[in-house]
């Protein structure tokens, strides 16, 4: 069976039917794969599947990630679970916009989210696509940061999550590491914004005030919304994004109700 595709913008983000996650053979899943870079953001609604279902189906799009600072759910090391609200002490909302691990050598390829316990108002994530982006951005200031690097730091949002006893330990298992501030993606060879706030501590061999424009730049490059999608989550809605192709940022506006997210995320290579 084809997929049912129908695109959420002009140019990037699909809704995709005519899928069982829980039984996917090798035809459907090149199809995925093709649909996930000519969309970059695909959305699977009705997914009624089990934890090591989704592992399953993450795993058809390469070896999955074990993430070190984030609640995973105990027998499943693949799983990152997001919780906030509720009757927990949790806020912590991934609202700033980002891409996924890129404090990593090697950060991620894309990431699967599926939404357990949905607000019935809020705790929608948005998508940016950072091609479309970078396209905008003037002749001049592509000249000015095509060939800069930028700096990525795990300890900007995990610091806290280390024992202070193995700060030095962790550190050298996951050093600084610098990545382009436009990345070229493997597979299509587009080029896209690749800096983010949530990671980014600075520009590499630039003058402070000039990484700091530089960042705000791409920054509000990446929160136009004319180049952004919004999705709205049902329970065992299914979202799988391209991290090499897009950034997101979930909204806060949910409090005090309860919001539980799990995802896998797909290990990738790293950025050129």
């Amino acid at each position: 069976m084809s997929l049912e595709i129908t695109q959420l913008n002009g140019f990037f983000g699909a809704e995709v039917g005519g899928v069982d996650m829980a039984k996917v053979d090798d035809a459907t899943t090149e199809e995925l794969r093709k649909a996930w870079l000519d969309h970059k953001v695909l959305v699977l609604r009705d997914q009624h599947v089990s934890i090591k279902d989704h592992i399953t189906f993450g795993r058809l799009f390469g070896d999955l990630e074990e993430h070190p600072f984030t609640e995973g759910i105990e027998g499943y090391p693949e799983i990152v679970r997001l919780e906030a609200g509720g009757d927990t002490d949790k806020r912590f909302v991934a609202s700033q916009w980002h891409s996924d691990v890129t404090w990593r050598a090697e950060p991620s390829m894309g990431s699967i989210l599926r939404g357990r316990i949905i607000p019935e108002i809020g705790g929608d994530t948005c998508f940016s696509d950072a091609t479309a982006a970078y396209a905008r951005l003037p002749d001049e200031l592509k000249e000015e940061i095509d060939d800069l690097f930028a700096i990525h730091d795990y300890a900007r949002v995990f610091a806290d999550r280390v024992d202070p006893a193995e700060v030095e330990e962790v550190r050298a298992k996951y050093p600084l590491q610098r990545h382009p501030v436009i990345r070229t993606h493997p597979d299509t060879g587009a080029r896209g914004i690749y800096t983010n706030r949530a990671f980014v501590s600075h520009i590499d061999g630039v003058e402070q005030d000039d990484s700091e424009r530089i960042l705000r730049r791409m920054e509000k490059a990446m929160m136009d919304p004319s180049v952004q999608i919004r999705v709205r989550w049902e329970p065992d809605t299914f979202v799988m994004w391209d991290n090499r192709a897009v950034q997101h940022a979930a909204t806060s506006d949910f409090f005090p109700a309860h919001r539980v997210m799990e995802r896998v995320t797909v290990i990738g290579d790293r950025p050129f």
